[in-house]
């Protein structure tokens, strides 16, 4: 599997559109797995057990939850396995990068903090013509590969 970091360097332009479909809404949706292996498809700003899912299988999609069904910038999934950080000193990190990028706090209280190793990331587009979808597909190893679908 792949950090970010990794995907980056391996495909550094595909990374950028796919995060910003990311950055574009804060809103996201993420899919886990429920203690009797069911899925669970919940908003990452919700509170939930989406994090108990995490610590016992890390398995997890996130999806960019497109809010244009005609999607003109595309639609970002990623795919991987999560990595709780629970150490005092990368979470006050995480949190002073969330205060510099949009100047606002985190909420107080406690908050579970998870990274992605990436085993996939898809970016999905209407082509042109509308008459299509345009599927890009990256997965570490096999690198980046596009297919049209009517």
């Amino acid at each position: 599997m792949a950090t970010w970091g990794d995907f980056s360097r391996s495909e550094p332009e595909f990374a950028k559109l796919v995060k910003a479909r990311f950055d574009s809404h804060k809103h996201k949706m993420l899919a886990t797995l429920r203690k009797d292996g069911s899925p669970r498809i919940s908003g990452i700003d919700a509170t939930s057990l989406k994090a108990l899912d995490l610590r016992r299988d890390p398995r997890l999609a996130l999806h960019s939850a497109s809010l244009d069904a005609e999607m003109p910038d595309g639609d970002a999934k990623l795919a991987g396995r999560a990595t709780e950080h629970t150490d005092d000193g990368t979470k006050n990190s995480f949190a002073a990068a969330v205060k510099d990028a949009s100047g606002e706090d985190m909420p107080p209280g406690p908050f579970h903090l998870f990274s992605i190793d990436i085993e996939e990331a898809v970016l999905i587009r209407v082509g042109d013509p509308a008459d299509h979808l345009v599927i890009e597909t990256w997965r570490e190893g096999q690198g980046l590969k596009r297919i049209k679908r009517s």
